[in-house]
């Protein structure tokens, strides 16, 4: 088997330090980074098909050459064999759209150059956008079929199928099972829970596990970098020139207080230590019940 999982850095929200330019334009170069937190349950897939049934696993993202520690974070997570970055100025802020095109040309270059990838695994969505467009677009433009919000997965390699169990969201939650063809893009959904039950299974993830180990510290002998020239595609398609849309504006985000006011107690201050519970008290269950 032969995986490809997509990631993405996004802006550590939690810094509250983001930056973007009067354009609206987030500034990544001044923004610090860390790996989209959806795209880890789509990594957990990933790791569970290759020990489950062998092969290589690669993980790609397209971004600045600082997205190259954001692969190694992946190449830790899934134990990947085999990293790829899609990176130059023609490619810079592209939108959803325009980023699909590039993946996925991407996505047939790894095709062309190593072997056809049976399964795409993608995040539900990214923490910067919201949009969850990226996967279900970079499918269409490879057209195969797509299996959304995945919560489980068996593949078949024999018949060449995977079938999955996915989360349906309605007046109540529903699981329903779907079938499809290799190759295919799976979208996985935060409620993913890889599976380990067999023995083999198990030793082979902690086998896995210290291989790794070494090869993410060297993760840059396992990038293969690719600009838009060698994939081939017209910069009038990519990057903000090849990206419909339009950003109207960008509220800010506030930076969170460097200080907190805060009252400290002496655990031996009997007077301190019961103006604590009086101000703990109407939050307690007890209060609530009317207890003493």
């Amino acid at each position: 088997m032969y995986t490809v999982t997509l990631t993405k850095g996004v802006p550590d929200f939690s810094e509250g330090a983001v930056s973007f330019d009067e354009d609206g334009h987030l500034e990544r170069g001044k923004t610090p980074t860390v790996m989209n937190p959806n795209d880890r349950f789509a990594l957990e897939a990933a790791l569970q098909t290759k020990v489950r049934h062998g092969g290589t696993a690669a993980v790609m993202s397209m971004g600045p050459p600082g997205y190259g520690e954001v692969l190694q974070e992946a190449m830790s997570s899934v134990y990947a064999d085999e990293l790829f970055l899609l990176s130059d100025r023609e490619m810079a802020a592209a939108d959803t759209w325009a980023t699909s095109i590039t993946l996925a040309t991407g996505i047939e270059r790894i095709a062309e150059t190593r072997e056809q990838p049976d399964l795409v695994f993608a995040g539900f969505k990214t923490a910067d956008g919201e949009t969850g467009h990226t996967g279900p677009q970079t499918c269409w433009c490879l057209d195969w079929p797509i299996l959304t919000h995945v919560i489980a997965l068996d593949i078949d390699e024999t018949e060449r199928t995977i079938r999955v169990k996915r989360l349906v969201e309605g007046d109540i939650e529903e699981i329903e099972t779907v079938e499809a063809p290799l190759p295919a893009m799976i979208v996985t959904d935060p409620e993913f829970e890889p599976t380990y039950r067999k023995a083999e299974h198990r030793l082979t993830f902690k086998d896995l596990r210290e291989e790794t180990t070494e090869r993410a510290e060297s993760y840059e002998e396992h990038l293969t970098t690719w600009d838009h020239a060698e994939l081939n595609l017209d910069p009038d398609y990519i990057g903000l020139d090849g990206s419909p849309t339009i950003v109207s504006g960008v509220d800010p985000i506030p930076k969170a207080p460097s200080e907190r006011e805060a009252t400290v107690v002496d655990p031996g201050d009997e007077a301190g230590m019961e103006s604590v519970l009086d101000e703990l008290l109407p939050y307690t269950n007890r209060a609530a019940a009317g207890g003493d």
